[in-house]
């Protein structure tokens, strides 16, 4: 049985689906913070699959001891947490109580139920500044980074320690760039419970009338139109990606790391015309300031995944924006 972390939530619920339809058994933990518990209903209707669910944090080591006494765990996917950059800088201390400490507790549970598997929700936050694109594995990481991203590389290093203190431990680090998109069914999709920050649901919010416009932060970047570039990937080829690596470390020990991206960088501007384009809807803007932390470029290297996981990234930008505004015309309230 596989232990999903985060579960509800985005990526968590996306992921869940997945590992359902191949045929594992899961249970979610998720604090509902960021979520909805209707995220893993639409999962059991879509798959005709029951999902054990606890409400509780990882920052509970009592919930944790409980999970792993209930239910016969062999591995975890560990999503939970939070990833807001603008917040971590504004609230650091937030962020590596519920990031780091959050994943010692969680690994302190996992060690004393004997489990030693993990998939690690990490990230291209953390990645240094200084890099060339595209990043790949080996590049720079650190330096001028987000807190948001100095929690997900301290996750990353402890997880590291531990593979080298004990040859049990079999981990799996990736490190994914800009989900967006949602099931083709339009039934499970993105959902934020407060303002959104990330740029997909902004953008959906001024299509939908619910703001006037959209901010972007910058167009004085090094870059062909000025916005910010990321490289956005449909979250459903993320979640396969998860499933590659759970498989791939099954017959490996120690830790390994993966980029997930497609490997295309793509502006914010050109993200604003292919919503444009979906919705048959114009998106106002208005160019403001930069946002503390924000890089003005970063896509991946996505090969090494694709040689060692036979992973790669299937769906284009049109596709993640025709099933992100698909999702956002059937529940227009999310959840």
């Amino acid at each position: 049985m596989i232990l999903v972390t985060g579960g509800a939530g985005y990526i968590g619920s996306h992921t869940t689906l997945d590992l359902l339809r191949a045929g594992h058994e899961v249970v979610v933990l998720d604090n509902l913070a960021c979520s909805s518990k209707l995220s893993l209903a639409r999962v059991e209707a879509l798959t005709g699959s029951r999902i054990p669910f606890i409400e509780g944090d990882i920052c509970d080591p009592a919930v944790l001891s409980s999970v792993f006494s209930q239910f016969p765990v062999t591995a975890v996917i560990h999503f939970a947490g939070l990833k807001a950059v603008g917040e971590s800088v504004d609230r650091p201390l937030y962020y590596y109580e519920n990031n780091v400490l959050g994943t010692i507790n969680l690994c302190r549970a996992m060690s004393d139920a004997g489990v030693f598997k993990i998939v690690f929700s990490s990230s291209a936050a953390v990645y240094s500044p200084a890099n060339e694109m595209p990043v790949r594995e080996n590049s720079l990481t650190g330096g001028g980074i987000s807190p948001y991203g100095r929690t997900k590389l301290f996750v990353e290093s402890l997880l590291q320690d531990l593979a080298h203190a004990d040859p049990r431990w079999k981990i799996a680090l990736l490190r994914y760039f800009n989900p967006v998109g949602a099931h083709e069914s339009g039934l499970i999709g993105e959902a934020p419970l407060t303002r959104p920050e990330n740029l997909f649901p902004a953008i959906i919010d001024v299509a939908l009338g619910r703001r006037p416009e959209l901010l972007i932060h910058g167009a004085d970047y090094p870059t062909p139109d000025g916005t910010g570039v990321r490289d956005f990937i449909h979250v459903m080829d993320l979640a396969q990606g998860h499933l590659k690596a759970l498989d791939k470390i099954d017959a490996t020990s120690g830790v390994q790391t993966w980029n997930l991206g497609t490997g295309i960088g793509s502006s914010v501007l050109q993200l604003v015309h292919a919503f444009e384009r979906a919705s048959g809807k114009p998106i106002p803007y208005r160019v403001v300031g930069r946002r503390k932390g924000d890089l003005a470029t970063c896509w991946a290297d996505p090969s090494k995944a694709g040689a060692e996981l036979g992973w790669k990234a299937c769906r284009t930008l049109d596709d993640m924006v025709a099933d992100a505004w698909r999702w956002q015309q059937l529940n227009p309230n999310g959840y």
